[in-house]
């Protein structure tokens, strides 16, 4: 268990927001198979002080997956506020403040990882939002734009400011996804603050995870691109912490068969014609390393309706069961 602010959770092993991926259903699958706490992807605060109804889109939950946390970026503190006091309003019990988003268009508005280059406004931001709202706030962070910054000093500035727990990615922004997470500067915020350290980055195995808590002392793990197409991780991760060893291996026809209720959900949530197209990349992740998955991919890119996808994904499940 960890507890964050006035939230306990019943494991500290947790899904990262991820634009584009973390939506309703991935959230809902991703709980299902053990994750701790589920992430929104990131909204703009900008958009919703404009009341944009596709970014208020993002935000819509269900029970099965609570508690859940939104995510908000934007870099102007009073907007930032305001957004935060609509969440709350919405019944969600944590904001996450992102603070490490290296994509350009994210950037360049002075959002995202660019905040890093100035404590004094992730002050700001931080005490504005926190102040706004009675539920906790927390901070994703990366090491720095270009070169690492002194991650201490960065982590006691958030915790100074109100944030009730803080994760750090251990990749600079210029790094996007490339190299290898560096765990000595989550080790530092660790041993700089009293609030819960969330340790993220080359998170793609239950060692991964394990070694990530002996390595830093963090008090939880998050996991990003290794739960894409592997909602199992969860699981797996909860059950090597607890027994040293992986139980649950699920083989091909049992990973197509949770592919297929994701893609449900999927198609549940967004309508058939979106649905099946954002299927696709999930469909990609799901058969990636499967014998034959390279001709399942290439037939689903060309499919726009749902009937037809469960028929392809339904023939290879027959194939792989002979």
């Amino acid at each position: 268990m960890i507890r964050i602010g006035n939230l306990t959770f019943d494991n500290n092993i947790f899904l990262a927001p991820m634009a584009g991926v973390t939506d309703l259903a991935f959230r809902i699958i991703c709980k299902r198979w053990g994750a701790g706490l589920v992430y929104s992807e990131m909204v703009s605060s900008k958009a919703m002080h404009y009341d944009d109804k596709k970014t208020f889109s993002l935000m819509e939950t269900a029970e099965e997956e609570a508690p859940m946390a939104v995510q908000i970026f934007g870099s102007d503190p009073h907007i930032m506020a305001e957004s935060a006091k609509k969440i709350e309003n919405m019944g969600v019990p944590l904001i996450d403040i992102n603070m490490g988003c290296p994509a350009p268009k994210v950037a360049k508005n002075g959002d995202g990882s660019s905040l890093l280059k100035d404590f004094k406004l992730i002050g700001d931001i931080v005490k504005s939002v926190s102040s706004a709202v009675s539920i906790p706030v927390t901070c994703k962070v990366r090491c720095g734009i270009n070169e690492c910054i002194d991650m201490a000093e960065l982590a006691k500035v958030i915790e100074d400011c109100g944030a009730a727990a803080i994760t750090v990615h251990g990749r600079t922004a210029a790094m996007y996804y490339s190299g290898k997470a560096d765990r000595n500067k989550i080790t530092q915020v660790k041993r700089a603050v009293t609030i819960p350290v969330i340790g993220n980055g080359d998170i793609f195995s239950a060692e991964d995870a394990a070694s990530m808590f002996e390595e830093t002392g963090c008090d939880g793990v998050m996991v990003a691109r290794g739960a894409q197409g592997n909602p199992f991780i969860f699981r797996q991760i909860r059950e090597y912490m607890e027994n040293s060893e992986v139980v649950t291996v699920p083989d091909d026809v049992e990973r197509l068969s949770v592919m297929k209720e994701h893609i449900s959900l999927l198609i549940n949530l967004k309508g058939e014609r979106t649905g099946v197209k954002e299927a696709r990349k999930h469909v990609a992740w799901y058969t990636k390393g499967m014998h034959g998955g390279a001709s399942v991919r290439n037939e689903v890119c060309k499919t726009e309706s749902y009937d037809e996808l469960m028929n392809i994904i339904d023939e290879y499940i027959k194939i792989l069961r002979r």
